[in-house]
């Protein structure tokens, strides 16, 4: 079991200098990874008026900071980016990191807000499809091959893209989803990881039952026997976390995310956090 912490872009994680603090204390502290939202507006409504920061830029920042933890996005929607764009972002973050990056995709949301308020696709069959085919392109753009590409949602004409990531073939690569919708978890499936949310909501750890299903249903769709990821998250405190994760390891979990509730300003509070990381991750 790996543990992790987890933040929001924006509030007081909007200042690149917050988020280096947060991951050097992680890192000091015993924790094995950092990873950070990836929203322009999130929720217009809930969020109005908070600053935001870019979380590559944010995540370069905890890189110059650390030397061990892993760093990535939770998740990263995809359809929302040019996979160009991307990529490089990606890999200039990985040979910067010397190869730390975990990097979580999925379809993103809220889409009114987050793609409808710039006048783009909301649709979410249209942007399942274009996560699909991003995350081909990015894997491709990674490995440092040259690439030709003519899809549905994107074309490309003999490019390469270098550096390649520091990570071969690739960094990992985490899907995002909503059980018990099918779909997410078996596009999981073909890549590295799955980072599951539940009706119990963002901050509410799972239930063992909860994971020993998304496990087994995943398992069900792997195609090779490699390592696979299987991120469980919640928020804890520390006299309770090893209780609450345990059970979670035994049913299948292989990282546990220590993540703010939705709905709490502490969700974004630098203190609040801080302190939760200098207590340690739940460890048996």
């Amino acid at each position: 079991m790996r543990y992790s912490v987890n933040v929001p872009n924006f509030g007081d994680f909007a200042d690149p200098r917050t988020v280096a603090t947060v991951a050097r204390a992680a890192e000091d502290a015993g924790w094995d990874g950092l990873f950070v939202w990836d929203h322009v507006v999130h929720s217009k409504e809930m969020r109005r008026g908070l600053p935001f920061g870019d979380p590559w830029m944010l995540l370069t920042a905890a890189a110059l900071a650390t030397s061990r933890i892993r760093l990535g996005t939770l998740v990263t929607p995809v359809a929302r980016r040019r996979p160009e764009q991307l990529a490089r972002q990606v890999a200039t973050l990985d040979v910067l990191s010397g190869g730390r990056v975990i990097f979580g995709a999925g379809l993103g949301g809220p889409v009114e807000d987050e793609f409808g308020s710039f006048g783009d696709e909301t649709d979410p069959v249209v942007l399942a499809g274009k996560l699909d085919e991003g995350l081909g392109l990015l894997a491709r753009y990674w490995a440092g091959e040259r690439v030709d590409h003519d899809g549905p949602h994107y074309r490309v004409r003999d490019v390469e893209l270098l550096p390649a990531t520091e990570q071969q073939p690739r960094p990992p690569v985490w899907v995002g989803g909503f059980w018990p919708n099918r779909r997410p978890f078996r596009r999981a499936a073909r890549w590295d990881g799955v980072v599951p949310l539940f009706a119990s909501g963002h901050g509410a750890p799972p239930t063992p039952e909860e994971v020993h299903d998304v496990a087994a249903y995943v398992g069900e769709h792997r195609a090779g026997g490699d390592s696979f990821d299987l991120v469980a998250g919640g928020r804890t405190t520390p006299e309770a976390a090893a209780d609450v994760v345990g059970p979670l390891a035994a049913a299948g979990a292989t990282w546990w995310d220590e993540r703010g509730l939705y709905e709490s300003p502490d969700l974004y509070s630098r203190a609040t956090v801080l302190r939760r990381i200098e207590a340690g991750p739940p460890r048996p």
